[in-house]
């Protein structure tokens, strides 16, 4: 990149970097924890490259976005969520049994310390990330940058639990699905969800679509 002037890099990063944090919700102040999953280790590793280059090369900039569960498709139902072989992530594990590509959904661990004994997350729509994306190079562009590296939470504020989703999206399109319990998944973390003022104050972005809308779209989507 500074071989080729190009000054600028937006990165993907994860709230896996927090791992299951000590306090809810987290912030950009929240310690980064050693990673519960291969996945969320390769991206605590990205966010430290990155940062170590931007301290060693005058000319790089960067952001880095840290995604709480994106979800969701674009109102057109043109662009979605296909994952190879089966899903990992819970939306199009939903989407899937509900089409009929898998006969039963299940649901990892019910024993968790919430509500309702399944873990809880903060689910964002992927329409609402992409926003996020513009502003967040319109800010590197634009010279507004309070220092070469920064970095910033992506989530609605609210946790919600497995189970609390399988009810939004029986309810927002009227498909009923065929779920059971299963053992906890090692490496997945029992609750965290977001902070996000900072975002909302810094870069002017806040989450505008709800679960309902996620959940629908996702439908909407699939079924297409």
């Amino acid at each position: 990149m500074v071989h080729n002037k190009i000054a600028n890099l937006v990165f993907s990063s994860s709230c896996t970097v927090y791992g299951q944090p000590d306090n809810l919700p987290v912030t950009e102040s929240t310690p980064v924890k050693p990673a519960t999953s291969p996945y969320g280790n390769t991206k605590k590793i990205a966010e430290d490259i990155i940062s170590d280059t931007v301290k060693a090369s005058a000319g790089l900039n960067s952001i880095a976005l840290r995604y709480f569960n994106p979800v969701g498709a674009h109102q057109s139902a043109l662009i979605g969520e296909l994952p190879l072989g089966i899903p990992s992530n819970l939306m199009p594990y939903i989407t899937q049994t509900a089409i009929g590509l898998r006969k039963t959904l299940k649901v990892y661990g019910n024993d968790y310390d919430t509500p309702d004994g399944t873990a809880i997350r903060d689910y964002i729509h992927v329409v609402d990330l992409a926003k996020a994306h513009i502003i967040a190079l319109k800010r590197m562009l634009g010279i507004k940058m309070k220092s070469r590296y920064e970095v910033f939470n992506l989530g609605t504020g609210s946790g919600f639990s497995v189970l609390e989703v399988i009810n939004s999206f029986e309810k927002s399109t009227g498909q009923k699905l065929e779920w059971e319990f299963a053992p906890r998944r090692l490496g997945d973390i029992e609750k965290i969800w977001a902070d996000s003022s900072y975002s909302n104050i810094e870069l002017g972005w806040k989450a505008q679509l709800g679960l309902e809308e996620m959940t629908k779209s996702a439908w909407e989507w699939q079924r297409l």
